[in-house]
């Protein structure tokens, strides 16, 4: 037994020492623990760790048992026990709330979020709830930090905003992969985000990927004369992501990103001269009230946006929670697809017709040679970039390619 302690240990803590002679004999447990003080180290007890019962350790030392209470000391070594908090048993036992960071408004791009809420609520008789913030808790490109500090458990993000935050999953943004499907979208999407490498990525954060936002392929909506040529797209300012704004890059055009609730502005101000998006922003953002032409088939990607929870609050929640939660995924996503195709596209070329937007179709041939530029070199980038960054780049990028080809 190791037994130190300084002039100002007070006399508290050998208050709560007991002889052996007190002690009721307990099945011995090997593994020698060291526990310390909580006023600096003022006190050091060296044993081996008999139980912990009541908020109280129990040692056996070569003079005998001792009882010390947890409250006063810090322990240390491999046997040393979890303590939960009293105060945080107490909030699991009861109703859970988890707040959610998304932005903009509710919209086709945040109804799996909604459908998971509703999901999650029922299973639980509302024990346990997701109460969802439209930019109250976090502009969208700092969802991500907020994960990581906790200031909230679940986000949605998109993974342009800071592809040096989240390289792995960039793979998932780049242009003329060949996602022909919303279905399709979603499958690739769960595949990059359940290897390995891509855990390892976003836990840097302290985030778990719950699910992807399988949005269709993007197009441009622009003012002005509407480009008849190649040559009428340099000079253009387009607001585009990803592989998206590599797209774009090659037909001449330089690109911007800027946060899609300030695309609007930009775009009546002169400031930009289109804009990429999904159909859904394209209505949400209301960059089609603007719009006078937009691409029909385009189609260099989508932007990915994932879903993710802080990972301490998912490890903390009550089994029945968690269950709940993660057992909703399928039908929140199911819901996304279905709601998209059946409403928002029908909605958009509603919107198309009234407003009488000129639908601009590139031609095939010259589509094809955009995609020959762009996709096989700025693939081959990536992998280099992202493989000087020590992630599997190449093995991720096969994974996507196969489970595409695979999926058609």
């Amino acid at each position: 037994m190791i037994l130190k302690h300084g002039h100002n240990t007070s006399s508290a803590i050998f208050a709560l020492l007991a002889s052996a002679a007190l002690l009721v004999p307990l099945q011995a447990n090997a593994d020698e623990v060291t526990l310390k003080s909580t006023d600096g180290g003022s006190m050091v007890l060296t044993g081996e760790l008999i139980a912990f019962d009541n908020n109280v350790y129990t040692i056996n030392t070569d003079l005998g048992g001792i009882n010390v209470k947890a409250d006063f000391v810090e322990c240390f070594g491999d046997a040393c026990p979890q303590i939960i908090d009293a105060s945080v048993t107490a909030v699991q036992d009861g109703p859970i709330v988890w707040d959610v960071s998304l932005w903009g408004k509710r919209r086709a791009f945040t109804e799996h979020v909604e459908k998971l809420a509703e999901e999650v609520a029922e299973k639980t008789d509302g024990q346990f709830t997701l109460n969802i913030s439209y930019g109250g808790l976090a502009p969208s490109r700092e969802n991500l930090d907020g994960i990581a500090a906790g200031t909230f458990e679940m986000a949605q993000f998109c993974a342009g905003y800071h592809p040096d935050k989240n390289p792995s999953i960039t793979v998932l943004e780049l242009p003329f992969l060949g996602v022909s499907s919303m279905d399709l979208e979603r499958a690739v999407s769960q595949a990059i985000y359940d290897h390995p490498a891509v855990k390892e990525d976003l836990a840097r954060w302290n985030a778990t990927l719950l699910m992807p936002t399988p949005q269709p392929q993007y197009n441009i909506a622009g003012v002005g004369t509407p480009p008849t040529s190649l040559a009428a797209f340099r000079g253009m300012t387009v607001r585009a992501t990803g592989g998206t704004g590599a797209a774009i890059n090659a037909l001449g055009a330089s690109t911007v990103n800027l946060p899609a609730p300030q695309v609007k502005d930009a775009l009546s101000a002169g400031e930009i001269n289109a804009v990429a998006f999904a159909p859904h922003a394209h209505m949400s953002f209301e960059t089609i009230n603007n719009a006078l032409w937009w691409t029909t088939n385009l189609n260099p990607g989508t932007a990915n946006c994932p879903v993710v929870v802080n990972t301490d609050a998912l490890n903390a929640l009550p089994t029945d929670s968690r269950v709940a939660l993660l057992s909703s995924v399928d039908d929140a996503l199911d819901h996304f697809i279905s709601n998209y195709e059946d409403s928002t596209l029908s909605a958009w070329e509603t919107a198309l017709e009234e407003r009488q937007i000129i639908q601009l179709t590139i031609d095939d041939s010259i589509l094809n040679a955009i995609n020959a530029e762009v996709a096989a070199p700025t693939a081959n980038a990536w992998i280099a970039q992202n493989q000087a960054l020590g992630l599997p780049a190449q093995e991720l990028y096969d994974l996507a390619t196969s489970t595409i080809n695979g999926g058609r």
